[in-house]
């Protein structure tokens, strides 16, 4: 594989200001890359150790877990998840406000399935991806840092019904920790990192990984500012497996290159080649279904029309139902995280790569352009 156009890429997203600096690795049957540029910190270059906030990315590894459940026949796609998750089990849905900002609630159609939480079908969003959901956080108690209380939000319409991105995947991680009867921190080290070799990802970053943390730097009118760097709760009452993780790109792309080569990686098998066969499916019936709903300014591209780029959604990643001129093929799979991590897998091409940076807000364009530049690089050089 050329190296000289990808790292070219990157150095020009460093040198025109559009990031502070970056983390990118690559894996394809004509070679491999990881490259870094720039400064994690100030006075400190971004090494191929840095750690990062996952964020979003830590929901294609719960859905693993939740799937590697479903092989050992514990749990059913089409369970109702509120067999094993007591909130889920009594959610209601959001109707509105009456005059008085009291929230109105009816009882949902149907119970929400397992299914329905690894495809965003649930009715559970975020308060960035839904306004009603905003107006019903905005009315509660603040949640003190990792209580559940984080995610405990009203359905806004009915299981089945329509797709938004929001907080099912972290419910998703609360089945997953009843049905194993471990905590969701302990289940990923047992049977997904400990397997891949992941070593240097965790949701509770230790002092030397706080130490390699790349800061996060906010987009403004006046350039890039520096954010108070984020730490989780020592103890929390719930891990979040929609968004908890910290870690490293080479950890991430061991991750993603074994879901490209259908469920093992060096000989160790994390799920039967079937299994993420069924997880590539496309599971929503047409484009409509995705990308409905209003999504917060702060949120600089329009995620909404992101996601609604002919794309559907597996179980746990979106698809790509026509691919990116010069870049991913048809049926690939993606997503990324609320800091411009991002994530690719295109089993047409056998390649697969991960690039991360920390900029607030997510899909800040002129980060989402380095990277679009980044991935067109890496097919140029696959040739």
């Amino acid at each position: 594989m050329n190296r000289a156009g990808i790292d070219a890429a990157l150095t020009d997203a460093v040198e025109s200001g559009a990031l502070v600096g970056a983390s990118a690795a690559v894996w394809s049957r004509n070679g491999t890359y990881q490259g870094v540029v720039g400064e994690a910190d100030a006075g400190r270059p971004v090494a191929q150790d840095t750690f990062f906030q996952l964020a979003s990315m830590t929901k294609a590894v719960t859905s693993v877990a939740l799937m590697q459940l479903v092989e050992q026949q514990a749990v059913a796609l089409d369970d109702p998840a509120g067999e094993h998750v007591a909130f889920v089990r009594d959610v209601q849905v959001l109707t509105g406000f009456d005059d008085d900002g009291t929230a109105l609630f009816r009882e949902p159609a149907r119970p929400v399935t397992i299914r329905h939480l690894l495809t965003h079908t649930a009715g559970f969003a975020y308060t960035w991806t839904d306004e009603m959901t905003a107006k019903y956080a905005e009315s509660q108690p603040t949640p003190a840092p990792g209580s559940a209380a984080r995610v405990e939000y009203p359905l806004i319409f009915d299981p089945g019904e329509s797709w938004v991105y929001g907080a099912s995947t972290d419910w998703l991680g609360r089945v997953v920790e009843a049905v194993s009867g471990l905590r969701l921190d302990a289940y990923f080290d047992a049977h997904i990192f400990g397997p891949l070799g992941m070593d240097d990802t965790t949701f509770q970053p230790n002092p030397d990984q706080i130490a390699r943390l790349a800061r996060i730097h906010r987009r403004t009118a006046d350039g890039l500012a520096v954010v108070p760097v984020r730490l989780p709760a020592e103890d929390p009452e719930m891990l979040l497996g929609g968004s908890g993780l910290f870690g490293t790109v080479g950890d991430y792309l061991r991750f993603t290159r074994m879901l490209l080569d259908r469920g093992q990686l060096d000989g160790e098998r994390v799920l039967a080649a079937e299994t993420v066969d069924a997880m590539y499916a496309d599971q929503l019936e047409s484009t409509t279904t995705a990308g409905e709903r209003r999504f917060s300014p702060d949120v600089a591209s329009d995620l909404a029309a992101f996601v609604r780029e002919d794309s559907g959604w597996g179980l746990g990643f979106q698809i790509h139902r026509r691919g990116r001129p010069d870049r991913r093929a048809p049926g690939s799979l993606s997503w990324m995280g609320g800091l411009n991590t991002f994530y690719w897998i295109d089993p047409a091409t056998h390649v697969t790569g991960v690039f991360a940076t920390q900029i607030d807000p997510l899909l800040d364009p002129a980060t989402s352009k380095a990277f679009s530049r980044f991935e067109r690089a890496v097919y140029e050089a696959l040739g």
